[in-house]
């Protein structure tokens, strides 16, 4: 399970005698604070938690000021080391190069303090640490919860996974939809769109951004143009500006466009991304349609069963650095392509009531891919590929 070994990385981490720097990143509510308070607390090492919610942005210096109190700590207690933990770190501006300087005069001064940042911004959080403490922190993804951890954790079955996607804290809500729905989209979707992201870059239109989303949802699991966005959003903008929105719905680990796959080397990035959501829930929160009105509808269900696909080989491809494509020459089609080193291999998601061309063999020709495979009818049993980490699939 994901947010199992996760929780025994960061432990081994925080228990080793050296100090450090951990980021931990990932989307809003997927657990980032229960796992490392759950870890604080089987530590026997003094530990202070601190959230930067609600700290005015531009109060920098409220960082350095629980650093001081993280030293004081230290000082009077009996240990080596102390932890400090910082969440929502990224809501401070400049945060990064506050605690290089902290971090900087605690190695001059020998302080050994272990220090855990954590964000719900991944580009934002990477683009800190990369510019400002580079060779200075160990950096974790936590991505959205699997089947299997909803399985274990919440008894889902198959098809409340698809349906209702993978919120820990949405679970309790899906024998009332309407309170369901209400919760994904006031607490998850608005917060993100409204505030998450508005702190990461700048929005000159935050209504387009909000339509980029909706349509983003409702063609989850399908390749769309820009061009052909534009036409449908009837906004103002460009597709210059769509593809920056969909790079920060991207970062917030809401939305993302999946590039085509080509066989040159040299690869021009492609104005059709497949549009696809991490989380089935966020999409299906949006959607008129109640559970049980979409399970009776074949090729809805068809498209909810591709989108959890995809939404499983993208937060798997956040942790293990494999890159997610797909790949189509006029009427065929691979719909993911994964490629990690010198490996590739194409994977097709099966079902009766979708019709498409199937492009296996023109791919096989192409690319001569190490394996091709199938989920779903005469292929990997649905349940059993969200099951799996995608990365067995390259052995």
């Amino acid at each position: 399970m994901i947010k199992r070994d996760l929780f025994n990385v960061v432990k081994h981490l925080v228990s080793e005698p050296r100090s450090f720097i951990i980021s931990i990143s990932g989307p809003r509510q997927v657990g980032k604070t229960t796992l490392i308070n759950q870890v604080l607390q089987e530590t026997e090492i003094p530990s202070i938690y601190v959230s930067a919610d609600g700290v005015p942005a531009g109060n920098s210096f409220w960082i350095s000021q629980q650093w001081q109190t993280a030293r004081l700590q230290l000082s009077v207690s009996s240990g080596k080391s102390f932890i400090l933990v910082i969440d929502e770190i990224q809501k401070i501006e400049n945060w990064s190069e506050i605690v290089k300087m902290e971090w900087d005069a605690d190695s001059r001064n020998g302080v050994g303090l272990k220090v855990v940042v954590l964000g719900s911004s991944r580009l934002h959080i990477q683009k800190g640490l990369s510019e400002s403490l580079a060779g200075r922190f160990e950096e974790i993804y936590m991505p959205h919860w699997s089947f299997g951890e909803m399985e274990k954790a919440f008894d889902f079955s198959l098809e409340q996974y698809l349906w209702f996607g993978s919120y820990p804290g949405a679970a309790k809500l899906i024998k009332d939809e309407k309170r369901w729905k209400s919760y994904i989209v006031n607490s998850l979707i608005e917060t993100t769109l409204s505030k998450d992201i508005l702190m990461m870059a700048r929005i000159d239109k935050p209504a387009l951004l909000h339509r980029v989303f909706d349509l983003g949802c409702i063609y989850s699991g399908q390749i769309l143009s820009l061009s052909k966005m534009l036409g449908q959003l009837q906004e103002g903008g460009n597709t210059t500006t769509l593809a920056n929105y969909l790079k920060l719905l991207d970062s917030a680990g809401m939305l993302a466009g999946i590039e085509k796959s080509y066989a040159e080397k040299i690869r021009t990035r492609s104005s059709s991304p497949k549009l696809q959501v991490y989380n089935n829930g966020l999409m299906n929160a949006l959607r008129p349609e109640l559970f049980k009105q979409a399970h009776m509808n074949p090729t809805l269900w068809g498209r909810i069963v591709e989108s959890a696909v995809g939404a499983h080989l993208l937060n798997y491809s956040r942790m293990e650095a494999y890159q997610l494509e797909y790949w189509r020459d006029r009427n065929a089609e691979v719909d993911f392509v994964l490629r990690k080193g010198n490996n590739i291999l194409g994977l097709e998601v099966k079902s009766n009531v979708l019709s498409k061309t199937s492009g296996m063999y023109l791919f096989s020709k192409k690319f001569n891919p190490s394996k091709v495979l199938l989920v779903g009818d005469s292929g990997i049993p649905v349940q059993d590929f969200l099951k799996m980490n995608p990365v067995q699939l390259f052995e």
